[in-house]
């Protein structure tokens, strides 16, 4: 079975914990674990998110006043190589010697029409409360939105419109190796007037881009990975409940949050409907037991009733 694994960045970094270098990598060996007990009776293709990383860099960026901040994209860029590095080097330390892997930085393609442009709701960088929001929000002119208890910086999140890199990715997964692309949703990219490709101060959300690189390589399912066991109806209420299978249509009539549960459902309903495979969103520890329909939340294109928990 040929899967898509879409990591989220806040799998690799818990929620509210300190942003060491020693902290993320303790946590990509958790992921490496799971990942490789996939690779071992998988075809598999991992996309991971980024946006704690990418927030760091551009605070830190943003603190040496000698030059103007690097732009997101290029910080995108950078995030990208150290999370790749952190996963194929412990996944190496786990599957045999002779595993191949590469991590390829992949550029991705956005409409400059994009109305998310207009109305910023991906989530970047660290939590903060209210107070060390509004104070960061006045001082470098970053917008901040809730977060569940905390608040955290938002940046617009384009549709991705095209790979440009899937013919390597193909050519890379034909040759047996575990592959890491679309990391934080590709590099955004658009179209210049004079047909020159440039940068974008943005970050493409992860879920959509890794539901569109499963169906341009023809996978059989797609794993949304994330720090929640599940979905869930009336998240954080007394009337919670768990969705355990829905169809693509139930899916999309529930409301979900736009800057976080919202992205990964929509995510899974475009892959479920266009391919009529597997999608499936749930905790990285229930990676195996998800793709057997004993852990998290499975969209499938027919189904004749939702199944709660």
């Amino acid at each position: 079975m040929r899967i898509v694994v879409a990591l989220g960045g806040n799998a690799l970094l818990k929620r509210g914990e300190a942003m060491t270098a020693e902290n993320q990598l303790c946590n990509v060996k958790i992921a490496a674990s799971a990942l490789a007990e996939l690779a071992k009776e998988h075809e598999i293709v991992i996309a991971h998110g980024n946006g704690p990383q990418v927030g760091l860099l551009a605070l830190q960026a943003a603190s040496y006043e000698t030059v103007a901040p690097y732009p997101l994209d290029i910080l995108g860029a950078e995030s990208v190589g150290q999370i790749g590095y952190m996963i194929e080097q412990q996944m190496g330390n786990i599957l045999p010697f002779e595993q191949k892997y590469a991590t390829l930085l992949t550029q991705v393609e956005v409409d400059a029409n994009d109305p998310a442009f207009a109305d910023p709701t991906k989530f970047i960088g660290p939590v903060y409360s209210y107070e060390q929001a509004d104070l960061i929000a006045k001082e470098r002119g970053f917008t901040f939105k809730p977060d569940g208890e905390y608040y955290r910086r938002v940046v617009p999140s384009p549709l991705p419109k095209r790979i440009f890199e899937i013919s390597v990715i193909e050519m890379l997964i034909e040759q047996g190796v575990i592959v890491t692309c679309a990391g934080g949703g590709g590099i955004p990219t658009m179209y210049q007037e004079d047909g020159t490709l440039t940068g974008v101060e943005a970050v493409i959300d992860k879920d959509r881009t890794a539901s569109l690189l499963a169906r341009e390589i023809n996978a059989d399912a797609l794993l949304v990975l994330t720090d929640v066991d599940s979905v869930y109806l009336n998240w954080g209420t007394d009337e919670q409940k768990e969705i355990r299978t829905a169809s693509t249509q139930a899916m999309s009539e529930f409301g979900f949050p736009a800057g976080s549960m919202g992205p990964k459902v929509e995510a899974a309903i475009e892959f479920a409907q266009a391919t009529g495979g597997l999608a499936c969103i749930g905790s990285l520890e229930n990676a195996k037991a998800m793709l057997n329909g004993d852990a998290g939340t499975t969209v499938l294109k027919d189904c004749e009733q939702t199944v709660y928990a």
